[in-house]
């Protein structure tokens, strides 16, 4: 009896939180120009034209954007790279970032993304950096799963620095990924800036 009631109780808590699940915000991700910051209230014009206000958090973060080079990638590195798979059934990196330690672990995996319709998001930690026809190879580990794409030298290779709301000025590029609320506002607790003239490339 006393295992029949815990089963109830159990059920009914499942019962009360399916709502809330059902109503739990979907990821959209923000690409394009600051047009104003307002308080904590950030107003972008998107890639396609229309423009979009998104809520901060108090304790929002900026994050700015630094060059390195192919050079800089070795073996142990997070990173993070927007991929297309090019004539040669191989996937060839559009951009190359490399995390911070503290941001170890962030997002990782290996996913279908946005940025064009047929990119593909890589972050995993960098196994082996070997050498391709053109530019190398970067072989990575995932969750304990492996994978590899092709870095060309044209290829941009950035990091994430620190940075402020002093970044968020009209004109500048941002990159974010927000939260759509069930009344379809969007917040979020950080924002990857335009540093110096180097854009975000996500």
């Amino acid at each position: 009896m006393k295992i029949l009631r815990q089963s109830v109780v159990v059920a009914a808590l499942l019962l009360l939180a399916s709502p809330a699940l059902a109503q739990a915000p979907q990821v959209q991700r923000v690409r394009g120009t600051i047009e104003k910051l307002d308080g904590n209230t950030l107003m972008v014009k998107e890639r396609g034209g229309q423009s979009v206000s998104i809520k901060l958090a108090d304790n929002y973060t900026v994050r700015g954007m630094a060059k390195k080079s192919l050079s800089d990638i070795k073996a142990g590195d997070y990173v993070a790279s927007t991929g297309r798979k090019g004539p040669d059934g191989k996937l060839h990196a559009v951009e190359v970032r490399i995390f911070p330690e503290a941001m170890r672990g962030v997002g990782e995996g290996q996913f279908p993304w946005d940025l064009t319709p047929d990119s593909t998001m890589t972050n995993a930690t960098v196994t082996q950096v070997a050498a391709a026809p053109q530019g190398q190879t970067l072989k990575v580990k995932y969750k304990g799963e492996e994978s590899e794409f092709i870095v060309d030298p044209n290829v941009p290779v950035l990091t994430y620095i620190p940075g402020d709301k002093s970044l968020l000025k009209p004109g500048s590029m941002v990159f974010v990924i927000a939260n759509k609320q069930p009344d379809g506002s969007l917040t979020s607790g950080n924002v990857t800036a335009e540093t110096n003239g180097i854009k975000p490339p996500m």
